[in-house]
């Protein structure tokens, strides 16, 4: 916003729908009111059962990355991308354990707490504080936001996050605590939530300290006269899509509330490798190495959310282009037969699994991002929440995180599904009525939970 003041933080979210465009469809295909109704108060009920679970649960968990992140998956994964055919058969029985043994995974890892879900949990709960007006629900968004400011990278002198393991890769091991420019743009969202919600001041030094990383400890990569992409981390190449567009986002946001020309520069340069990115039938691809050229669920939401966050804080024409065209190849290969999220249209690999919890959240966190300029978006995302409601939801309030080709993989993952999916239907209970939702409760009067 050009008439910002210094300093000023001014939220992504309070932007949304200024563009004045009209909408790709005339219909908004909005359920009747009784059903949104019935079904905004079948999820306020959902997500006061799954804060109790979390409280008794605790905060650390296991991941789908458990079997590899300690040494014996991780020197069996390091074996798989050096040596094919032995490698394989390294792998081979921990790929059989996780799809028809998946509880294993305690023999592999132990449980550790993930900054990405801290994140998550802390907009979930700040979406449930401005749904029902709750202190309980600001207490517990204030707890996980605290863990956060606990849990950044050391070794950095500003603030950023990566994961709390060894990650192995094809192009080497990112060492535990390694900044990642896909993490670290959902803590400052979280912050720059938290901040609107409470003005303190400490969080808006947090925001420019993250900027501040974000621009300066991130590289950049020219790809053409107009646009760069960026590293994954401080210390590797570029060429990854959804980092560009995290880094994107994360800059375009801080230059509006910091008033900051500076980041907008670097942003569109970013922006505009995504845009040149994207293949004529409207997909995005997970890097232009000519490798990693597989289409996926989730990482196809993380590229088009972060275009529709910085369409609707800018109204850059070129984003809205590329989530019309997005959209289009979104809604037509990326869903089953019964129009539910699938996790490749695309594949690398075959999958040990046939849905997964996170893809259903980042649909829903998608279409209520994009739902406003392209209505299509609505029946998407009730189809989605009812099918979660109906049939993801375990009787100790948590949810199941897989779908597997035979039964499910219901070992709780936070960082794989639990926190994005409690996100993403507290966000979209932020946006029902009022009277709707009086009875969501933070569980445990907003203490923080046990570890």
């Amino acid at each position: 916003m050009e008439n910002a003041q210094a300093g000023e933080v001014i939220s992504v979210e309070e932007r949304f729908g200024r563009s004045g465009r009209a909408p790709v469809s005339v219909s908004h295909d909005r359920p009747a009111p009784k059903e949104e109704s019935e079904l905004s108060n079948k999820v306020a009920a959902i997500l006061t059962r799954f804060t109790r679970w979390l409280d008794s649960y605790g905060e650390t968990s296991w991941d789908h990355q458990s079997f590899f992140a300690g040494p014996v998956g991780g020197k069996a994964k390091a074996l798989y991308y050096r040596h094919g055919t032995i490698g394989t058969a390294a792998v081979a029985p921990i790929i059989l354990c996780e799809a028809f043994l998946p509880w294993t995974r305690r023999f592999f890892h132990h449980r550790i707490r993930f900054p990405i879900a801290d994140a998550h949990y802390a907009m979930g709960f700040l979406f449930l504080h401005q749904a029902s007006g709750k202190s309980s629900c600001l207490e517990k968004a204030s707890h996980f936001l605290d863990e956060l400011k606990k849990s950044r990278a050391p070794g950095f002198e500003k603030y950023c996050w990566g994961y709390p393991f060894d990650w192995v890769t094809r192009g080497g091991v990112l060492k535990k605590d390694t900044p990642l420019i896909t993490t670290t743009p959902y803590v400052y969202e979280a912050f720059l939530q938290g901040f609107k919600a409470t003005q303190r001041d400490e969080w808006k030094q947090v925001l420019a300290s993250i900027a501040h990383h974000a621009r300066f400890e991130i590289k950049d990569f020219e790809t053409s006269p107009a646009a760069s992409s960026c590293s994954y981390s401080p210390f590797d190449g570029g060429g990854v899509i959804n980092a560009a567009a995290y880094r994107a986002f994360l800059l375009f946001s801080a230059s509006q509330s910091f008033s900051n020309d500076d980041y907008r520069k670097i942003a569109e340069r970013n922006l505009n490798f995504v845009l040149e990115a994207q293949n004529p039938d409207g997909s995005w691809y997970y890097a232009v190495d000519g490798v990693r050229d597989f289409v996926d669920h989730f990482h196809t939401c993380f590229v088009m959310k972060a275009l529709g966050k910085i369409y609707t804080a800018t109204g850059d024409e070129g984003c809205y282009s590329a989530l019309a065209k997005g959209t289009e190849y979104y809604l037509k290969n990326l869903f089953d037969e019964e129009g539910l999220p699938k996790p490749f249209s695309k594949a690398p690999r075959l999958t040990v699994y046939k849905r997964e919890l996170y893809d259903c959240a980042e649909c829903i966190n998608l279409g209520l991002v994009l739902r406003k300029s392209f209505p299509s978006f609505e029946k998407t995302v009730v189809r989605v929440i009812k099918e979660v409601t109906s049939n993801w939801v375990k009787p100790d309030g948590s949810f199941r995180s897989r779908r597997l080709h035979l039964g499910w993989d219901n070992v709780p993952m936070h960082r794989w599904g639990q926190s994005q999916m409690f996100r993403s239907l507290a966000y979209y209970l932020s946006e029902q009525p009022t009277s709707n939702v009086c009875q969501v409760d933070a569980g445990n009067n907003g203490h923080p939970s046990r570890n």
